[in-house]
């Protein structure tokens, strides 16, 4: 018989471990399993998503300083997604804000685009990294929940012991088993959550170094125009 599917509560089968486990440990380790799935969920869809936002700044990026005309450019990419195109329309927008007049303040105009495209990353990366407090929770969270789940069957395991009166091993290992099983499926959610947070953190703090040297190139090229402009 397969030993995972094994129904033998005396064995290490993740299965019997469940079966015979109390309902508030099995409670417990239903909603972990959850918790692992929602996991993995989010970092095959965040991993996903990180090496595409990667991808299309580079192109974005390239294609910018290839070319010749920025209203043209903006023309072309306006409804375009990506952070590093949210950059730019808020930096040309307020441009066009700061310019309008006959008068222009120089150091003024500076400030503003400044701050309108340093908002512009603030709200890009905080969209981009919208999912990583769930992993962050789960890396947390998960061991202490399985710890929960793991004294509260031992609990019972004692409990067992004294109803019973027989302290003998056969007694009070599979109780245990079941118990400490809550803790191992607490650390296999809260592991790869915890890896894949510190993991995925770096790639955005990468993404917003990215988008503060594009944000500060865009300036430059603006604050040029500014010194020529009459």
């Amino acid at each position: 018989m397969n030993p995972v599917f094994n129904m033998d509560a005396a064995s290490l089968s993740p299965v019997a471990l469940f079966i015979h486990a109390d309902w508030v440990v099995k409670f417990v380790m239903i909603g972990l399993l959850l918790a692992s799935i929602w996991t993995w969920a989010i970092i095959v869809a965040f991993s996903r998503k990180l090496a595409r936002t990667k991808k299309g700044m580079t192109r974005f990026e390239r294609d910018f300083w290839k070319a010749e005309d920025i209203d043209a450019f903006h023309r072309m990419e306006q409804d375009n997604e990506l952070p590093s195109a949210r950059v730019f329309s808020a930096g040309v927008q307020e441009w066009r804000r700061s310019t309008a007049g006959g008068h222009i303040d120089r150091d003024g105009t500076r400030e503003r685009l400044a701050t309108a495209m340093g908002s512009a990353v603030a709200g890009e990366i905080d969209k981009l990294s919208d999912r990583l407090n769930v992993l962050a929770t789960v890396g947390s969270v998960a061991p202490f929940v399985g710890l929960f789940g793991t004294v509260w069957g031992i609990m019972r395991s004692f409990t067992g012991i004294a109803q019973a009166q027989n302290t003998s091993l056969a007694v009070v290992a599979p109780g245990i088993s079941e118990a400490l099983f809550a803790t191992a499926i607490g650390l296999f959610a809260a592991i790869p959550a915890v890896i894949a947070y510190n993991r995925f953190s770096h790639g955005v703090n990468r993404v917003e170094a990215s988008l503060n040297r594009f944000a500060d190139g865009f300036h430059t090229t603006l604050s040029r125009q500014l010194d020529q402009a009459r």
